[in-house]
């Protein structure tokens, strides 16, 4: 402990490290500032009231990454959401499309050009979910009729987003860690307090079970939390090997190295990819909600099987927990390319001992990294689905043929009553926040860590050890 404390000090003791730390203070205070700022013409009351009726559906992932702005549709309620959007298709493109692959390959200059072009799409994608957003607002009486309302909306939204994402790429140039990461990360802390403050008051005034249950939610939440520290850490180390090279009139001596590769390459993505898609029945009932007149029509069947589909429900956490393998697996593909990354190795001598270069190699890894990927998607799965067990249970009811007889079995064995309903707990951790928070800390610990070393200080953990962090 004495070693973290003296590292907290020798950061300020750096003159350019505390001012890029107090450069990233003064951005976020500004970020928490603009989400207190509600946009123009918004019914507070009715917010409320609707948002209580929709809390489930696709606006609710689409809070989390506001970080509660998008609850009180503030100047900055769409967050970051449109910009991450824009990454991932960027992404896929250069996959897709060879040219702006060619562009991505370019150095600094493609980089820049990406960026640009990631920004134009940002804005585009903000706009048009700025007006869904303004016509649900509109819809359900949250604002005025009439299209000058949705106009101010779009382009306070807009707007808005545009300032956040330039406040993003402000921290990563000149402040600590990754910027857009760190407003994510910011958004869900401040609304941990308010969870904690209600766990406490129904603790303190309910019985001693309450007590236990809170201690048993609190150890599970340590030990994600450390299961996530140590596989966000991990990393396959490939052994490289680099042969005499020649160049010019001096030969230069083959070398040895490592090829890290990532149990976890995906990140969040899967996970938030998995959310999404799950969400949109929900958001699109809220939409479009079926006739109370005609029940026996089919839309209001499909609507009464989709009330049930959410988290705990059997079929909601089977298809939730094939989507973040099926997005692992498919993400992990887009952003790694074994064939590119083989070629490369060839074109600079490169080369893995024992394996050919060329297309046994891209072969190699792929054995390799589908392997990897395989743990990375159960783990991912894990993360995401004891913190839903815990909070809202699984209702082995509704599973067909076993479902009685097993619902029957819980409620009668002390200690596993709580399955079918879960602890009853309103305080949320998704396994995405924790992932989220995790993640985006040893990220920003491990910077200003290399910024200590590199420095002749001793970082967090003492001389000699080196903290891993990972970027969403």
């Amino acid at each position: 402990m004495e070693k973290f404390f003296a590292a907290v000090q020798n950061m300020f003791k750096i003159p350019e490290l505390r001012g890029r730390i107090l450069f990233t203070l003064g951005m976020i205070a500004i970020y928490r500032f603009g989400a207190h700022i509600t946009a123009p013409g918004i019914n507070k009351a009715r917010l409320e009231q609707v948002w209580g009726e929709v809390s489930g559906t696709l606006l609710g992932v689409l809070d989390l990454f506001s970080g509660g702005n998008f609850r009180t549709i503030s100047v900055f309620a769409l967050g970051v959401t449109p910009y991450i959007t824009a990454s991932i298709i960027m992404q896929l493109m250069t996959v897709l499309y060879p040219s702006i692959k060619k562009v991505q390959e370019e150095g600094e200059v493609g980089r820049q050009k990406i960026n640009q072009w990631t920004r134009y799409l940002t804005v585009g994608l903000c706009a048009i979910q700025a007006f869904f957003v303004a016509t649900w607002l509109r819809k359900n009486g949250i604002i005025d009729e009439g299209w000058w309302a949705t106009f101010m909306i779009v382009v306070t939204l807009t707007t808005g987003t545009i300032f956040v994402m330039w406040l993003g790429e402000q921290i990563t140039e000149r402040g600590v860690g990754n910027g857009i990461s760190l407003l994510i990360f910011v958004g869900i802390v401040v609304s941990l307090p308010t969870g904690v403050m209600q766990v406490m008051e129904r603790v303190r005034t309910g019985e001693p079970s309450q007590t236990l249950g809170v201690i048993f939610l609190v150890a599970v939440l340590v030990a994600l939390v450390a299961l996530i520290v140590y596989v966000e850490s991990a990393r396959r180390n490939i052994p490289i090997s680099y042969a005499n090279r020649r160049i010019g009139g001096q030969i230069y001596r083959g070398t040895q190295t490592f090829l890290p590769l990532k149990i976890n390459m995906g990140g969040v993505i899967p996970v938030i990819f998995a959310s999404s898609v799950l969400a949109l029945p929900q958001t699109l009932f809220s939409a479009f909600p079926p006739d109370p007149n005609n029940p026996d029509s089919v839309w209001t069947k499909i609507y009464g099987f989709f009330t049930q589909f959410h988290g705990g429900d059997p079929y909601y956490e089977f298809l939730f927990l094939s989507l973040i393998v099926v997005f692992t697996f498919f993400y992990v593909t887009v952003i790694f390319n074994t064939d590119d990354v083989a070629d490369n190795l060839r074109k600079h001598g490169g080369f893995i001992p024992g394996i050919r270069p060329g297309k046994s190699t891209a072969e190699h890894l792929n054995y390799v990294l589908t392997r990897l990927t395989t743990v990375g998607a159960i783990y991912l799965a894990f993360v995401a689905f004891i913190p839903q067990l815990l909070l809202s249970g699984f209702k082995v009811g509704r599973l067909p043929f076993i479902g009685v007889g097993l619902e029957n079995f819980f409620a009668s064995t002390p200690g596993l009553s709580w399955i079918p309903t879960g602890l009853g707990y309103q305080f949320y951790f998704g396994g995405t926040s924790l992932l989220i928070l995790v993640g985006v800390a040893m990220d920003t610990v491990a910077q200003i860590e290399a910024q200590l070393v590199m420095r002749n200080y001793e970082g967090f953990l003492g001389a000699g050890s080196r903290l891993r962090g990972r970027r969403l």
